[in-house]
């Protein structure tokens, strides 16, 4: 009876179980934030062809005023973004130093635009209390060309 009793105490029945409850949700975690990093990663690459084409289109001669807005929200539009409406776009002129002391005039065109992470906010939301978890990461893309003369 007494070999019985610690045969049962010190058996391995349930380990499987209970290794499998600690280690999954540490697997889907980490699952979730590939899919999540790479979605980011994604529109990050969105925004940056965005801003690109927007400074193709702002370096033009005789350009018409807004066309490189319009350009980058085509893109953002086709590029399939949830709330592309949401992003923010700037167009502004910069000097460049193009050596032997002359200088050269771009065209500088950036692209915010605030992603929203679809499970891992919440998830940090609930896990640490505070005032910027759970919040929209703003993402940021900038293009500069030369303008064609």
């Amino acid at each position: 009876m007494k070999t019985f009793m610690r045969r049962r105490l010190l058996g391995e029945k349930g380990t499987a179980i209970i290794e499998t409850a600690v280690t999954l949700p540490l697997l889907l975690l980490v699952a979730v934030g590939i899919f999540e990093f790479g979605r980011a990663y994604q529109t990050w690459q969105i925004l940056t062809n965005a801003a690109r084409e927007g400074a193709r289109v702002a370096v033009l001669p005789n350009g018409i005023t807004g066309g490189a807005e319009a350009r980058v929200r085509q893109y953002l539009d086709l590029g399939q973004l949830p709330n592309a409406s949401s992003a923010s776009v700037a167009v502004t002129a910069n000097t460049v130093d193009i050596g032997g002391g002359a200088t050269a005039s771009t065209s500088v065109v950036t692209v915010t635009y605030p992603f929203s992470f679809v499970v891992l906010q919440p998830i940090a939301s609930l896990v640490v209390r505070g005032s910027t978890v759970g919040t929209a990461v703003t993402l940021t893309a900038r293009a500069e060309m030369r303008n064609e003369s």
